[in-house]
């Protein structure tokens, strides 16, 4: 078994868990049900790896392998008993995000890597893996995505993404190239939350008078 047989499932199960504790918080806040937390928290916690797994034509994750969805169920379960004790949910929901972000950014990039895809197609599966299980929080949960906000999220995945790409082409051994990528995608999201960065946005312009064409 080599380095990375071993650190993936690790890496699938604790970005699985954090997902899905971010899905469960966002039930607590729209108090639903129990069964909207393990709903909410489960497709959350493995909706980015499976749409990864898919388009990399692979086994899902949690289809060869129950534990990341039953750890899901039950980081959700315990979430729905203990939301309560958080004092500001928002700001746990977006740090925690920020972790599992950068979990699933180096999980995503080094399985398709090692699946055989180029640089390019591995950093936007990276990209992808980090981002659709948010996406499919925010759309269920009714919040505004925090995709499509100014917030610094998708830059600071493909930054991690191709910190790995950058390490694994120069030799790095694959658990070292995934810790530096991990580190480098959440400290650009840390910083962008604490200090509240964001990219510059389109600003509409008037259209030219025709008469001045």
């Amino acid at each position: 078994m080599n380095g990375f047989d071993q650190i993936m499932p690790v890496v699938d199960l604790a970005a699985a868990v954090v997902f899905a504790t971010t899905g469960a918080l966002v039930a607590s806040r729209k108090e639903m049900d129990i069964l909207g937390f393990l709903w909410l928290g489960a497709i959350t916690g493995v909706g980015g790896g499976t749409v990864r797994d898919l388009l990399l034509g692979l086994p899902v994750f949690w289809v060869a392998n129950p534990a990341p969805m039953a750890l899901c169920l039950l980081a959700a379960g315990l979430v729905h008993f203990t939301a309560h004790l958080v004092a500001s949910r928002y700001r746990v929901l977006l740090w925690l995000d920020a972790v599992g972000m950068a979990l699933v950014t180096v999980a995503g990039t080094a399985k398709a890597t090692d699946a055989g895809a180029g640089p390019l197609i591995a950093v936007v599966m990276g990209v992808v893996t980090a981002s659709v299980g948010g996406i499919i929080r925010d759309v269920l949960g009714q919040e505004p995505s925090i995709v499509l906000r100014r917030e610094i999220y998708v830059t600071a995945s493909a930054a991690g993404a191709a910190v790995f790409i950058a390490a694994h082409a120069v030799d790095v051994p694959q658990p070292m190239a995934m810790a530096l990528g991990a580190v480098t995608a959440f400290a650009i999201r840390g910083l962008a939350i604490a200090l509240d960065w964001s990219l510059p946005v389109y600003r509409p312009r008037p259209g030219r008078n025709p008469d001045d064409i």
